[in-house]
């Protein structure tokens, strides 16, 4: 699978993508997450995404679905993606940074604990 994700901590919730990313397991992903999510009632979380060894977005599908950052986006307090730097831009856009509320931050591979301290969680 190119998408999990792990509730670390009460608030901490950690993806890592990997591979061709299909929107299938994306939505997977995020429904479990919005199960999470909504048991947590008003409690905010940051996200940690690392991506490694990416290959793309799926062709043809409808990437452009936004329902589950609409419905859940206001209980992300901070987004740090961790990958390599020639995607930056796709993933900071992926991700709705500047239409989001939260702050978005990309870090290079290998500045996992830089993301970290910037999220405000220790290293694991």
């Amino acid at each position: 699978m190119a998408v999990t994700f792990q509730q670390e901590n009460d608030t901490l919730v950690v993806m890592h993508i990997s591979g061709l990313l299909k929107k299938s397991e994306l939505d997977a992903t995020q429904a479990a997450a919005a199960k999470q999510l909504a048991a947590k009632g008003n409690v905010s979380v940051k996200v940690l995404v690392i991506v490694e060894n990416f290959q793309g977005w799926e062709g043809g599908a409808d990437w452009g679905d936004m329902s589950f950052y609409a419905e859940h986006g206001d209980k992300m307090e901070k987004i740090a993606i961790v990958g390599d730097p020639k995607r930056e831009a796709d993933w900071m856009m992926f991700m709705g940074a500047g239409i989001r509320p939260s702050p978005i931050k990309f870090f290079p591979l290998g500045q996992v604990v830089q993301a970290r301290a910037w999220l405000g969680q220790p290293a694991s």
